[in-house]
């Protein structure tokens, strides 16, 4: 099962308190499905039991029975209405008489929740939402551009921030931050869904940290290994050239304590010679120049 998938199972199975939500919701899945008007109303899912509690709702609230048809190999499922006095009996439950631009009708929210369990609705009708594990992604796949931007209206108004593009001739409705990603699942009600998700984000960033720590801890070694090479060449070369007394005292003492401590950085020859960090540094880039000049 996709997560995506899993959304939608958690969203069918909501038992809402107020039967005005569950009509919102119903209004939701019907407002945005393949077709809603007057010439027919088409619902269409890959999950059977969108479509059968789809045809529940419509029994319940509009009093219009449905035949639920399954695609050759059963892939799909669909509810196809096609005699206008069914279809006008369903729109003028939600209040849309016939013909004109679909725009989301918010006289059918009747109280402060209505407008989430709509939002279930129309996740089930046209949107998905990608594996946290891969990317974060949540779109609604909407046919009409006026819809589509009722919509984006509606998601404002509960504080997201969508976006909107156009592929292949629908209006996509889109987020791609993971906060408003979980933002949205819990409002529609797929808190399980969300804190999978929250879980997976965590993780993530703690991988991450973890391999940022492990590129840090590696880029340093790489540098004192580098830095202690090319001392201790400078000082064998010198030593062979000319003999560690050719190096003024402290220099001498300095090229002796970093080939005593070859795997040292630094910070630790500074702590061993009592030096500051900088001290030894300028005295171990003396003793590689002092090397170049022989």
């Amino acid at each position: 099962m996709t997560f995506s998938q899993q959304v939608k199972q958690e969203l069918i199975k909501i038992e809402y308190e107020k039967s005005c939500c569950e009509k919102a919701m119903l209004y939701g899945m019907c407002l945005f499905s393949k077709s809603f008007s007057t010439m027919g109303i088409t619902l269409q899912s890959e999950t059977r039991d969108i479509i059968e509690l789809c045809k529940a709702l419509i029994k319940k609230y509009c009093n219009v029975d449905c035949v639920v048809k399954a695609s050759p190999k059963a892939r799909s499922f669909s509810i196809n209405i096609d005699d206008e006095a069914s279809c006008l009996k369903i729109m003028r439950s939600f209040s849309h008489e016939g013909a004109g631009s679909l725009k989301i009708n918010f006289a059918n929210f009747a109280c402060d929740s209505c407008a989430n369990a709509f939002l279930a609705g129309v996740f089930l009708a046209c949107a998905t939402v990608s594996s946290p594990q891969k990317d974060y992604h949540l779109e609604f796949s909407v046919p009409y551009l006026n819809l589509s931007k009722s919509l984006v209206t509606l998601l404002q108004e509960e504080d997201l921030s969508p976006k909107l593009s156009t592929r292949k001739g629908y209006n996509i409705v889109y987020f791609k931050d993971s906060e408003e990603i979980e933002d949205l699942l819990y409002k529609m009600g797929a808190s399980n869904a969300m804190f999978e998700m929250m879980n997976v984000e965590i993780v993530k960033d703690i991988r991450n940290k973890a391999n940022r720590t492990a590129n840090c801890e590696t880029a340093n070694i790489e540098r004192t290994v580098n830095a202690s090479y090319q001392h201790i060449s400078a000082i064998e070369r010198i030593s062979k050239l000319k003999g560690l007394d050719y190096l003024k005292d402290d220099l001498k003492a300095m090229a002796i304590l970093r080939m005593d401590n070859p795997d040292a950085s630094l910070s630790e020859l500074a702590k061993i010679s009592g030096l500051s960090r900088s001290g030894v540094n300028h005295r171990l880039n003396r003793i590689v120049q002092i090397s170049k000049e022989l």
